[in-house]
């Protein structure tokens, strides 16, 4: 599927952006490998020193290892600063990590607090226009450009991911249309009415918006949407595939977490629809092994560890992500030089351990992509009600997949079940679910129920 052919983009170059350089430059997408790392070597020892000078928690640190930001002479040497991990975030809640005054602070974002303390960080006007440019960066990888009317199905709270993306679309120069999470109806009526091109939203509630329209007789084929712009979860190839033939779009996704930005951090283009470019000029990327932390070489698969290039109100060090990735520098069909990494599918911290058995999500996924009839819509329950681990997963057919023969529907069953416990290793109760019957939410899906005591 292509889109269809639009204006070149004319997009600004933004304000000079303070003692960091330049807001947004494209042409540092097309730099020679050697122009990026010279940038991001000169950037890195600002930010080094910018945040050693003003937040007195990560001083404290640098100071106990005798390291000075005038140490910093070559990329490599970030290797010897010491990890941050979400934790510190929890402890310092909420103005400990912060590098400005608060009167400074425009504005806050914040992770749910669902597991404790939320994570809280802040951004000064600068912070916000170097993020606009982030999303701009990564806007223009998926197809978007300016004049695209860009319907935001996010929420609007603390919430990264609805303000960060709508404000990247304005700076391209696009119409934003700020829907809001939830009432899908309305959003069907918004997409026919007001002639939305790209829809921004979880890859798990387009699928919904997808399935309600179908149900109305929404015309898809004849739809002005051309662009999906999906982040907050995973895009399992199944779930891309069955996006994009069914609601007639091309289905991008993106990445970014709060602690280091928000969205923005890297984002698909059209050429190599497997991976994400990062956006190099506002980030230095490492890849580590999650179990030692020794730096990985370039293509080898670790844990994702991010340093924010440009951030004053709320600097982060060497923040592990715990997402597990690979990255490439090797040029990209698409002219950009920038590094790519693999599209995050696993967590090195959300992984179940069953009867002594390591279990990712993404395996499941692995496998549900190799069955025809399994939609990619599933939920993992675990208990140790019996005294043992026990994993169950609930599966629902696509509708072509459902039938009232008991006797298929247990052979079926039976298949799956076999499939994953060859791959996993590990015993699978598998239960079979009509098409529609896992809650769709505007919000990330939920896979994993663990119910153990």
């Amino acid at each position: 599927m292509s889109i269809p052919a639009r204006p070149d983009p004319q997009v600004k170059t933004g304000s000079p952006g303070g003692p960091f350089g330049p807001i947004y430059n494209p042409e540092r997408e097309t730099a020679s490998r050697d122009e990026i790392a010279a940038l991001q070597l000169t950037l890195l020892r600002e930010q080094v020193a910018w945040t050693y000078a003003r937040v007195p928690w990560y001083r404290e640190r640098l100071n106990a290892i005798g390291f000075q930001p005038g140490d910093l002479r070559e990329l490599a040497d970030i290797h010897q600063l010491p990890f941050t991990e979400k934790s510190a975030l929890r402890d310092t809640y909420p103005y400990g990590l912060f590098a400005v005054p608060l009167d400074e602070v425009v504005r806050l974002h914040a992770s749910s607090g669902t597991t404790g303390k939320p994570i809280v960080v802040g951004y000064n006007q600068h912070d916000l226009e170097q993020w606009r440019s982030c999303i701009m960066s990564i806007m223009q990888m998926a197809g978007v450009v300016p004049g695209d009317r860009v319907q935001m199905a996010f929420g609007y709270g603390m919430f990264t991911g609805g303000f960060g993306l709508h404000y990247g679309a304005e700076g391209l120069g696009c119409m934003m249309i700020p829907a809001g999470s939830g009432n899908t109806e309305r959003h069907l009526m918004m997409i026919a009415d007001y002639g939305t091109t790209v829809l921004v939203a979880t890859p798990s509630y387009a699928m919904h918006i997808c399935e309600v329209g179908e149900k109305a007789g929404f015309d898809w084929q004849a739809s002005t949407l051309r662009v999906g712009l999906f982040g907050g979860e995973p895009c399992p190839p199944k779930l891309k595939q069955e996006i994009e033939s069914r609601m007639r779009i091309i289905c991008t996704d993106n990445y970014g977490l709060t602690e280091v930005m928000g969205p923005g951090v890297s984002g698909e283009c059209l050429a190599a629809r497997d991976q994400q470019h990062i956006v190099e000029d506002h980030f230095y990327w490492e890849v580590i092994d999650p179990q030692t932390g020794a730096v990985l070489p370039e293509g080898a698969e670790g844990e994702l560890v991010l340093t924010p290039l440009n951030k004053q109100a709320f600097p982060v060090l060497r923040y592990r992500t715990h997402d597990l990735t690979r990255v490439t520098t090797a040029p990209c069909a698409c002219g950009r030089t920038t590094a790519r990494m693999a599209k995050v599918r696993s967590r090195s911290d959300d992984m179940l351990i069953i009867r002594g058995t390591n279990v990712f999500p993404s395996q499941f996924e692995d496998v549900l992509q190799t069955i025809p009839s399994a939609s990619p819509h599933y939920r993992l329950v675990v208990d140790n009600d019996s005294g043992l681990d026990r994993l169950t997963l609930e599966l629902e057919l696509l509708p072509a997949g459902f039938t009232d023969s008991f006797a298929e529907l247990e052979a079926f069953r039976a298949r799956v079940a076999e499939k994953l416990h060859h791959t996993l290793q590990v015993s699978v109760a598998v239960k079979l679910l009509e098409p529609g019957s896992i809650e769709r939410t505007p919000g990330k899906a939920r896979h994993v129920e663990d119910r153990r005591r």
